[in-house]
């Protein structure tokens, strides 16, 4: 009976069925500093059993630089937008210039802050569920931080762990050179210095290769190339073409 109503498309499913919606995967590409900020929340261990600091970041994802940060002892999108827009005045960010990319925490997906971000004029994006592909420069950063030599199991105070992303934060922005930038600075390329810097090291390696020519028999040394673009989710398209 029931193969026969099947042929004839007479059968469906009766019991109630959970419904997901469908997300479509984000598409972000930065040519330039202050184009698009990926922003995330992470977990500090405090110095007791299940106790914790939340670390929120915003971090530029052309220039790796982190434009704004800020501590605090929980989860709170009124914490979270008062952070964004500080960062966005800081930064002379005008509407309609910046895209602000985020998981779907709850702070991320509040109201408060859709509707922050829409006074401000930024367009928002959002990963998709258990998709961690989609936020890769914020997961990044934070594992920079927490594969640190110096970085704690636990840290015996909030004023000790904000002294210590204080620190981080420093060295990682000025101090730090980055593989995926060429290997220089985040601050050094959101701040334009890049290409200078870039011909700078040039001028270095090609005295070099003049003054020793035995040492580069194969190919003459070239300064590690900058970024174009920074994506997050390239199309198909782009693959093939850098391919």
């Amino acid at each position: 009976m029931y193969r026969i109503l099947a042929a004839n498309h007479e059968v469906r499913e009766r019991r109630d069925q959970l419904t997901h919606p469908v997300y479509a995967k984000p598409e972000l590409l930065a040519t330039g500093p202050n184009q698009v900020w990926s922003w995330d929340i992470t977990k500090l261990k405090g110095p007791a059993k299940w106790s914790y600091f939340q670390l929120y970041v915003i971090i530029d994802i052309f220039s790796r630089c982190v434009v704004g940060w800020m501590l605090a002892d929980r989860e709170s999108s009124f914490l979270a937008s008062k952070l964004i827009r500080e960062t966005c005045r800081r930064h002379g960010i005008e509407p309609g210039r910046l895209t602000l990319h985020a998981d779907r925490g709850p702070s991320m997906t509040s109201k408060v802050t859709g509707h922050l971000l829409a006074d401000l004029g930024i367009t928002k994006t959002h990963s998709r569920p258990y998709t961690s592909n989609d936020n890769p420069y914020s997961e990044s950063q934070f594992r920079t931080m927490k594969y640190r030599p110096e970085f704690p199991d636990r840290f015996g105070s909030i004023q000790d762990a904000r002294a210590f992303c204080r620190q981080f934060f420093d060295w990682y922005n000025n101090r730090h050179h980055h593989s995926g930038i060429g290997l220089l600075t985040p601050q050094q390329v959101h701040s334009g210095q890049a290409e200078h810097l870039r011909n700078q090291r040039q001028i270095v390696l090609d005295a070099a290769c003049a003054r020793s020519p035995e040492r580069f028999v194969r190919i003459a040394p070239q300064a590690p190339a900058l970024p174009a673009a920074a994506w997050i989710n390239p199309p198909e398209t782009s693959h093939k073409l850098a391919a």
